[in-house]
Order: C-alpha cells, then structure tokens, then sequence
C-alpha cells in the first residue's frame, strides 16, 4: 500500500494539465473504466484534487480503485470517491488515504455489491461516532474481514463504540487492541466459544464427574498472550484460556470440557507436587507428560468415555524430524491410543516402560522415575530442546505448573528449570473483595443464599463484590452483548432502625388503612372447590354419588357443582428502588428528597407484606458504568424483616447513574428461584435509565424493555412506579402503558405504593 509523494497527480488530473489525464488512462483504468465511465472516473479523481485532501489521498484512490472496479463493477468504484471524501472530512487525511486501500481488501473478501456497500455504510457510520478510531480499524481491516462478516463487523465496532462511551481515548485503546476486552470480542463475534459461554457448565461439568468445586476463572487481562493460551492450576485455582484459538462450535466446546477432565484427573490422582531438585528442563517436561498420561490412564478407569474425550485432540504423526516437541508429541500420543504405532525406538521405549509398569500407577513417582530415564535417554541422543518455545501438546493440556514444587530448597538448576514455565507463569491474587467479577461461586442449589449472606458479611461497605455478568440488548445490531454488564453487590450502611418505626407512627392513618386491607387481601393459584351448592360447572364425582343415592332410595347430596376460588395467598415480589443521584434532589415545595418518599413507601409497604405472609425481598440499585452495576440488598426472601433490614432501608444514600437493564435481568434471576404462582419485580425509579459510558438516549431504554420482555417469558410480572412526570412515553417503552402507574405528586408515593400493591395482588 505505498503510495508516492508526487505532485504528478495533482498536475495530471488538475483542470490546468491539458492533456494530462491521458497519462491516467492505462490500459488497465481503460479496461476497469470502459467508454464514458472512464471520464466520469477522471472527473472523481478532480474532485478529490480540488478539494485538497492532498496527493497521498488521490494517489490512494487513483491506484486502488481499477481493481475494485474489475471484482465489483466500475459504478462502485467510482461512487467510492464520495465515502473517501467523506471519512476525510471526518477523521482527517490518514483515514481519507487508508479507506481506497481497505475498500479493496474488503472488495477482494466480499465479492458482493451489495454487501460491500454495507461495509461502506458501517464506515461511514464508524467515522461519525469514533473518528479518531478510524484509522487503526483501516489498518487492521484484512483481519477483521478474514473473521467477521459485515454484520459482526458491524456488531464488533459498536462494541467498541459502547465500551468506551463519550471517551475518545478509551475508544481507541480499544480499536488499537490495547484494551484485552477489544479482543475478547473480536473472538465472540467470529463466532468462537468463549469460557464465559461455558463456565457454568463447565462447573456443573467438574461436579458432576467428581464432586470437585474448585474456584474456576480466566487469567488476568494483564497476563502474557501465551499464558492466557493454556489451561494453568495450581491446588486451589484453576485457569481456563478465554478462548481455544482455531476451534469452532461443538469441538471448541469439547477442547474446553477435555482441558477441565484432564485437570481435574491431576486434582484426583497427583497427589503432591514434585521437587525440582537436580532435574534439567528437558526432564521437568518428560517427568510432566508422564503424570499427564498417568492420571488419564486412572480417571479412563473410573470413566472410560474420557477417551472418547481426550483422542481426538492427539493428532501427531509418526513420521517427520525427531525433533524434542515431535517426539514428545508423540509419545504423548502413543501413551493413550492403542492403535498408534511409531518407528521411532524411543517412543516405542517410552510406551513400552510405562505399560510394563501398570501396576505401579497409583504411586505418583513412577512419572519421575520414568520420565527422568527418558530424558537421559534424549540427553544422549543430542536432541536439542528449547525450554522457552516448548509448548505442551495436545491444547487441552495444561502447562504443568501446578505439578512443581518451584521452592524448593534442593532445586540446584531453579533458574535454568523456570524456564521451561516462563511463558506460561501467573501470579497468584489474594481471593478478596477486589478480585475480578468472575470470582468463584458455587454452583447453583441450596447452598446460593448462604454464600451470599456470607460475602454481604465480609464485604467493605465501600467495596462492593462483582457476583454476576449480564447480557445488554443493542438495538442498532439487534443482538445482546453476552456478559456486557457486572452486577457488583454492595453491603448497604447501615442508618437508625427506628427511622422506620417513626415512619410508621407518623403515617398511622395510612397503617390503620393497610391493617384493615390486609384482613380481606385475597391472591393465589385457584383451586377447584367440589361438592358445592352452586358454582359454574358440575361436579361429576358427586354427580354419580348422587345418583347412586337416588337409585338406592337415598336422598341424594344437593351439593353437586364445582367452582374455581383462590383461597390462599401464593405470591412473591421484590420491590427494586433507584438510588441514582437524581433522588437526592428535593421535592418541589418540601424539605424531602425523593430517596426520603421513597424509603417512606417502602416501610409502608413492606409491613402490609409483611402483615400478609407474603415473601418478599427489598433491593435498591445505581450504576457506575457498565463495569459497576452497584445492587444493594436490604431483605432477602430467604431473611426476616429485622432490625437488620430496617437499618439498611434508613442507612441508603443517592448517587451515581440509572443502568436499569443489568438489575432487572439480577432482580429476576432471584424471583426465578421462587416456587411461588405469581412473582413480581415492583420498581420504583424517578428518571430515564442513563450512565456516564452511554450517548445513545434510546440504548438503555431499549435494553431494560428487551429485559422486561425477557423475564415475562420466564412468568415474571414486572411493574414500574414511575416518579418522573415527563417520563410517560420511555416508561411506557418499557414496561408497557398497562404496566405503568405515572405519580406526578411525589407526596403521595407513600399512600400510593401500599395501596397500588394490593390493587396489583388482588
């Protein structure tokens, strides 16, 4: 893509260079351009001139697009010099000289009119929103084509776009690929498996082999590019690479589960780490892939499906150089497949001592012995091995270094040994509230609320613990970003309990009025009441009996008929509230704020829930960018309405963004684990969802509506208090007008949550 610092061009295609663009017209532009369109291509290449963009733009566009012409036709290229012209005027001239350049790579990729005039569009778009990202997205436009289409393409910028909200220069750490997230995405949109996609199953995976429920996480984004390509271990952690590079679909996800098996075979059957002592690099490895082929053998015992697992991802062939990953390729090979013969007399030695020696592989020495003797073995031989480039194969196993002993006093050659983990080290984290928001949680079951408890306990009231990751729904792409949102829950301050209790004295009018509701509050699943006096069908069993009755000389039971009736409550409801920073503003004509109304209503409404039995749970929420999703729990389902939790409602301060989506879909993944007939999600917020990463007015309300729609599927009812008297129309884009109660007198939220609760349960 050279292009020439010449005036020529600006001299031949000027109106003053008479009978210069002769000069222009080679026999290759005249073939691209035929007849006529060879001038209207001229006069695209004057345009470019007199606007003054400079030769190295003109020079671009003269020299690229005659080849977009012969893939895509002349009509496109020449139409090119209106995108060139404007992505120039919008992220200035390097942007103007790298588009012809990138166009052609993508005329080349795409072959289609059509689509290639998408790509223009998402461009074009690109520039307007992040023009000082277009020019390393140029430069790198070969690889993003050779892994997206146009429309992932498309879904990866406005990734980016998301990501780095209204900061230009986190928007081009992104598009530079300085920020590891730019990355990570890239790989979702090319369509590979994630570990975020798998690691919940993959977790269950671990359990439900051995009943192993060890922390698993991705490396740290700092980490180096080839540790973040292996699995690691060590006793208390393991390490699962975000991605398996070159793997797609099902085999990817089969590449993930063989890695987990294969770790947690050494987790079962390793025992203790080994000492390095006096062993060469050249042995670590060995000693390394024999434990590798031993705990397989003893988890294949156990399970003999795990070979079907582990096989195919042996690929080494018994021909080529006897070099030392080569051999140890293909002993690895030899150790678990049968029919797999090779010439080499090393390899045929090295199956030979391990088989001969079956009975022996429940003690964890064997692979020393062994593998120390096979070294000595190469040692001789005068193979060369490079411990920094050796790499393990097959991919799914890991990188050994949770097999060693790296303290090892009597480790004389630690130095030259490390080497052979170089690439591969990570340094352990201490496992505390700052950890990062993949920190383990057990699998699912009874044991969730317990753990919960317990890390609200231990957390700092001014740290929070990242606890789960949410999609958010793009409308632009009409997809939703996997794990785009992290909830981090924080332990509320605690305020004065009897704050609640004086709210309830001072508002006795509206308790008498919610005691005496109460008493008549009727909700539930409908039961079918037999043998009635009267009802709205018959009920056949007594029907029969009846006859029966006649026929015998009985006078029969006049109670025949049936009829549908609730008669016990089975209802529960968690009642969200904003804590943004706009409810610490005072309400018009008071000395309230709207946190104050809104903590008000809430202790009303919370002792008529109370008083009715019905499970309930209290949270509150703000958000601090998509990273920081802030969710503070006050009750509960599984907690009693105490001291405690009127502490937490009197202690909530406003502040920060309403990022309403991320705590709906969390809000919901707590009803979801109730039994009850009906589950309802009550919240109470007084602006339009907003954060300090997001331009787009229209992007958090059609998240958060894509979220409401998402938990209607799974049977849960969400309803909005809306305290905003302008929000008619976004809340209603949410929630639905029927799911809409507007107070446009922030003074009665009090009297109206209570009652509008029983009006929606009734």
């Amino acid at each position: 893509m050279k292009t020439t610092k010449s005036a020529n061009f600006l001299k031949v295609v000027s109106p003053s260079g008479e009978g210069g663009e002769e000069r222009l017209l080679t026999p290759a532009v005249r073939r691209a351009f035929p007849e006529d369109l060879a001038a209207r291509w001229l006069r695209a290449c004057r345009k470019l001139v007199q606007a003054g963009y400079g030769d190295a733009v003109v020079t671009a566009y003269v020299r690229s697009t005659p080849a977009i012409a012969e893939i895509l036709g002349p009509e496109v290229a020449i139409e090119l010099v209106d995108s060139v012209s404007a992505i120039t005027i919008k992220a200035k001239r390097k942007a103007g000289e790298l588009l012809p350049w990138a166009a052609l790579k993508a005329a080349e990729r795409l072959k289609n009119e059509q689509l290639f005039r998408s790509w223009l569009g998402v461009i074009e778009r690109f520039a307007a929103l992040a023009p000082e990202s277009v020019v390393p997205v140029l430069e790198s436009m070969e690889t993003l084509l050779s892994n997206l289409n146009v429309s992932r393409l498309e879904a990866w910028v406005l990734a980016g776009v998301r990501s780095g909200g209204g900061d230009a220069e986190r928007r081009l750490r992104f598009f530079t690929f300085a920020d590891p997230q730019a990355k990570l995405w890239l790989q979702r949109e090319s369509g590979e498996v994630l570990f975020t996609d798998m690691e919940r199953r993959l977790k269950a995976y671990l359990i439900a082999l051995w009943r192993l429920r060890v922390p698993i996480r991705e490396p740290s984004p700092s980490a180096s590019e080839q540790s973040r390509r292996r699995i690691s271990f060590d006793r208390g952690l393991i390490l699962l690479p975000p991605t398996f590079p070159g793997y797609r679909g099902l085999q990817a996800e089969e590449v993930f589960r063989a890695g987990l098996a294969h770790v947690a075979a050494h987790f079962m059957y390793s025992g203790e780490k080994f000492p390095l002592r006096s062993l060469k690099p050249l042995q670590v490895a060995l000693v390394s892939l024999i434990e590798d082929a031993r705990v397989e053998h003893l988890a294949m015992r156990e399970f003999p499906g795990l070979r079907r697992l582990w096989l195919p991802f042996h690929i080494a062939q018994a021909s080529g150089a006897s070099t030392a990953p080569s051999l140890l390729a293909r002993l690895s090979r030899a150790l678990i497949d049968p029919g797999f013969e090779d010439a080499d007399g090393w390899v045929r030695k090295g199956r030979e001592r391990f088989f001969a020696r079956e009975d022996e592989w429940e003690n964890p020495q064997l692979s020393r012995e062994i593998g120390g003797l096979l070294g000595n073995d190469l040692g001789q031989m005068r193979v060369q091995f490079n411990p920094r480039t050796y790499v393990a194969e097959p991919p799914y196993r890991d990188d050994n270094m949770g097999l060693w002993d790296f303290n090892d006093p009597d480790a004389s050659d630690f130095e030259e040994a490390e080497l052979l983990f170089e690439a591969v080290r990570f340094e352990q984290q201490e496992d505390d509230a700052t950890s990062p928001p993949d920190r383990e949680r057990k699998a699912e079951g009874e044991d969730d609320q317990v753990n919960r408890a317990a890390l609200s306990r231990e957390a700092y009231q001014d740290e929070g613990i990242p606890v789960a990751r949410y999609p958010e729904y793009d409308y632009v792409t009409g997809r939703e970003r996997a794990d785009w949102t992290t909830i981090v829950e924080y332990q509320p301050k605690p305020g004065p309990a009897n704050l609640v209790e004086r709210i309830l004295e001072d508002r006795h009018d509206i308790v008498n009025r919610i005691t005496a509701l109460i008493r008549s509050a009727r909700v539930g699943r409908t039961e079918r009441l037999k043998r009635q006096a009267e009802g709205e069908c018959l009920d056949i069993d007594a029907c029969i009996d009846a006859v029966v009755s006649r026929r015998i000389g009985v006078t029969p039971d006049p109670h025949v008929y049936a009829t549908m009736a609730r008669r016990h409550r089975d209802l529960s409801v968690l009642v969200l509230l904003d804590i943004s920073e706009s409810t610490k503003d005072k309400v018009l004509g008071a000395t309230t704020t709207v946190l104050d109304l809104e903590r008000q209503a809430t202790a009303l409404l919370a002792h008529a829930m109370a008083g009715l039995g019905d499970p309930f749970a209290i949270a509150a929420f703000c958000s601090n960018r998509r990273e920081e999703v802030r969710y503070y729990r006050i009750k509960d389902f599984a907690a009693p309405y105490d001291a405690m939790a009127r502490s937490s409602l009197a202690g909530l301060e406003g502040g920060l963004s309403t990022r309403i989506g991320a705590v709906i879909r969390h809000a919901g993944a707590d009803l979801a684990g109730q039994s009850s007939h009906r589950r309802l999600l009550l919240i109470v917020t007084d602006g339009e969802p907003s954060d300090v990463d997001v331009t787009d007015k229209k992007y958090l309300v059609e998240d958060a509506r894509k979220a409401v729609m998402s938990l209607a599927g799974d049977g849960i009812d969400t309803f909005c208090v809306g305290l905003d008297s302008g929000g008619d129309s976004y809340l209603a884009r949410i929630f639905g007008r029927r799911n809409v109660v507007q107070i446009d007198r922030l003074e009665r939220l009090p009297e109206r949550l209570p009652m509008l609760y029983f009006r929606l349960t009734s």
